[in-house]
């Protein structure tokens, strides 16, 4: 349980801090009420991680050697195209999850269902939480992070990823919408992505050498 639950912590805290739906509840928070915007935000990666986890104990049904390989390969899988995308980024550049996620608001400010959604809805609380649920909800839909976590939730304690993963999102948006705009600009995209890919890299290697230890 605490392998488990200290797997997810770490690999959504250090994946999601500078990710696309962190921006997203940066960009929301400087439009909206924070708490509003955190409460929605919360619950769409709440849901996904629940769901990701659902599919991963769906998956654990299948050979437990394919399952075991195929997490060995999906980690230093992402461990090494993180590692390789790190290298090729300047010390100092702008960062792409910033830049992604003002293209999803905008998107959903000019066209999207969003503002038809506000409009319908007679409570703007309620057309805030429904945008920041959505947005972050579709965002986050086969990012790396809900694979991962599937990979997690398929060989680790599910309870566990569920709770250590929850927990992490709730850091990361609690970071996001209370200083996100001056901690954005402090980020280096490149050290984010870089730990991202040890960490990857250090789950592969768990799951190789002690493959059992955190059943």
């Amino acid at each position: 349980m605490l392998a488990a639950f200290t797997a997810g912590l770490l690999l959504i805290t250090i994946s999601e801090l500078g990710d696309k739906t962190f921006f997203i509840a940066v960009i929301l928070a400087m439009r909206h009420s924070r708490r509003l915007v955190f409460l929605g935000v919360l619950a769409a990666l709440a849901a996904m991680t629940v769901l990701s986890v659902l599919l991963g104990q769906i998956i654990s049904v299948f050979p437990k050697n394919y399952i075991h390989f195929g997490e060995i390969a999906l980690f230093i899988g992402f461990g090494l195209k993180l590692l390789y995308d790190a290298s090729r980024m300047p010390a100092k550049s702008e960062n792409t999850g910033a830049k992604e996620a003002a293209c999803v608001v905008a998107q959903q400010n000019e066209g999207g269902t969003m503002p038809m959604s506000a409009k319908v809805l007679s409570s703007p609380n309620v057309a805030i939480l429904l945008q920041a649920f959505v947005m972050t909800f579709l965002a986050e839909w086969g990012d790396r992070t809900q694979i991962s976590t599937i990979a997690l939730a398929a060989s680790y304690q599910p309870a566990g990823v569920t709770t250590g993963a929850i927990v992490g999102h709730g850091i990361c948006t609690a970071i996001a919408v209370i200083g996100g705009r001056l901690i954005a600009g402090r980020i280096s995209e490149r050290l984010v992505t870089a730990l991202g890919g040890l960490l990857f890299l250090i789950f592969g290697a768990v799951a190789v050498f002690d493959p059992h230890s955190a059943l």
